[in-house]
């Protein structure tokens, strides 16, 4: 999982067949969220602040499971 500039989030992944983000934040939690366009990731990506763009176009949009 590539690491990525941000406080809140560490790494960020997405595999593509299965459309599946996955997202480290750096409190060592780590989630998958099913059914995200690429467009999304790549967006997510780009983005200047990943905390404002998680919390605006990821949280609480897509079914989402915990890894523990």
């Amino acid at each position: 999982m590539p690491q990525v500039a941000s406080s809140v989030i560490s790494r960020i992944d997405y595999n593509a067949p299965a459309r599946e983000l996955h997202v480290t934040f750096t409190s060592g939690r780590s989630y998958s969220y099913f059914g995200v366009p690429g467009e999304v990731y790549f967006q997510f990506c780009r983005a200047a602040s990943k905390g404002d763009f998680f919390n605006t176009l990821i949280r609480d949009r897509y079914e989402f499971t915990e890894h523990r």
